[in-house]
């Protein structure tokens, strides 16, 4: 029989309504789904994670100032929204298979061009070709993860929080390799040999998803991105997801830098200070994707809880210069690790309550709406990851890195106070149900 009949169906038949009775046992088809979607997410994370340790040092050589190599990773975020936007609203038109095998291969043929860019002359002509290159990597970024997300909740429509959460370990374990392998590779052998590796590592992923994936046939919907965004708790939600992206962009752009001048690590051990924030997201994800799918009504606590760790992390990792502590090894990977694990809390809830919200309003159970919400997520995710470079840039050039990272935990301080006390339709708390 062939695995990929059971799911080439229309989008007709409601999805089930979530449940908190254990999943039945999973489909031929939905494990090899399964593996496929992990190598997607394990393959597109090491690729974007390998920069942190030491792109930032290499840019600076090559005349980057620090403002301009948070723009090189912002334009990443803006690049990425954009294409989440488009991806999510024509997932149906595209192809869900079509959309993901696509954004696999521009990623990849992207990521071995971005590992050549030292051969080309420091100044403008580098700052220019780091723009062009990283833009199209972020529109093949988007297609992947974009069509992951939908697929995910449509072919496990009563566990997707579970699902999402057992597949962040294999993003977890591609932002905790990508840091110590490229700064190894980038010590060992130099810039181009991390990206020309890893770039062909995923090029050769692309068959692989090409023979496992199922192809979804679904009809399109006449929904919309502004209508979900009439809901208030959408928005607010939203604004939670904003602040978590906004942080992990600041700390890829600038942590490297912070830690190699403060406490003179080489680019390598800046690698493995990195597995303080992704080894605890790792971890932390598959627990609080199963909980929350067991028991939905403390997803609201979990997200509620995770902004608060994830305010007293960034406070602390500098820390905060009206603490008057000095900076400690210490502290740092310790901060990370709190940060990372608050990230997990406070992240893998979010996507099946905007789902939830959704069918609340109507919208038609399907991959339409799924994309939609996938691209939504996208969207705003990227916004962060745009805001969190560029603006963490600013502040550390003209002030420094401690007071940019508390500038963050407030961000995520003040989605924990709009959250408990925004008004809510009957006043309601933004996240209780």
């Amino acid at each position: 029989m062939d695995p990929h009949a059971e799911i080439q169906q229309a989008d007709n038949s409601p999805a089930p309504a979530e449940s908190t009775d254990p999943p039945p046992r999973m489909t031929r088809h939905q494990i090899l789904t399964l593996i496929s979607l992990a190598s997607v997410n394990f393959s597109s994370m090491i690729c974007y994670s390998i920069l942190g340790p030491f792109f930032p040092h290499e840019a600076e050589n090559k005349g980057a100032s620090q403002t301009v190599i948070g723009l090189i990773f912002g334009c990443y975020a803006v690049c990425n929204l954009i294409g989440s936007l488009i991806m999510g609203k024509y997932i149906v038109q595209i192809g869900a298979k079509f959309m993901l095998v696509a954004g696999l291969f521009v990623s990849s043929v992207c990521t071995i061009i971005f590992g050549l860019l030292d051969r080309v002359p420091s100044g403008p002509p580098f700052i220019a070709l780091c723009f062009v290159v990283r833009s199209i990597d972020a529109l093949g970024f988007a297609a992947a993860m974009t069509s992951t997300f939908a697929m995910t909740a449509k072919i496990f429509p009563n566990n997707v929080a579970t699902v999402l959460g057992s597949l962040e370990i294999f993003t977890g374990l591609g932002l905790i390799m990508g840091p110590p392998v490229g700064g190894w590779f980038y010590q060992s052998f130099g810039y181009e040999v991390p990206f020309l590796l890893l770039g062909c590592f995923l090029l050769i992923m692309v068959p692989f998803n090409i023979y496992v994936l199922p192809t979804i046939e679904s009809d399109p919907s006449k929904d919309s991105f502004f209508r979900l965004l009439t809901k208030v708790k959408v928005v607010l939600i939203c604004y939670a997801i904003f602040t978590l992206s906004a942080g992990l962009g600041f700390l890829d752009a600038t942590l490297s830098l912070f830690a190699m001048e403060t406490f003179g690590l080489s680019a390598g051990y800046v690698g493995l200070i990195m597995l303080g924030l992704s080894l605890p997201y790792c971890l932390a994800s598959p627990l609080m994707g199963y909980f929350t799918d067991k028991y939905p009504a403390t997803r609201s606590w979990f997200m509620v809880i995770g902004g608060v760790a994830t305010a007293t992390g960034f406070c602390f990792l500098g820390p905060a210069p009206f603490f008057y502590l000095p900076s400690r090894l210490w502290l740092l990977v310790l901060m990370l690790g709190v940060i990372g694990f608050s990230l997990g809390m406070t992240a893998i809830p979010t996507f099946p309550e905007i789902i939830g919200c959704a069918y609340d309003l109507g919208y038609e159970e399907g991959l339409s709406t799924l994309g939609m919400v996938s691209g939504l997520f996208g969207a705003v995710w990227s916004t962060g990851m745009f805001y969190g470079p560029v603006v963490g840039g600013l502040i550390t050039q003209h002030l420094s890195f401690k007071w940019a990272a508390v500038v963050q935990g407030g961000l995520a301080f003040l989605a924990v106070s709009i959250g408990l006390f925004g008004r809510h339709e009957h006043f309601y708390c933004l996240l209780v149900i």
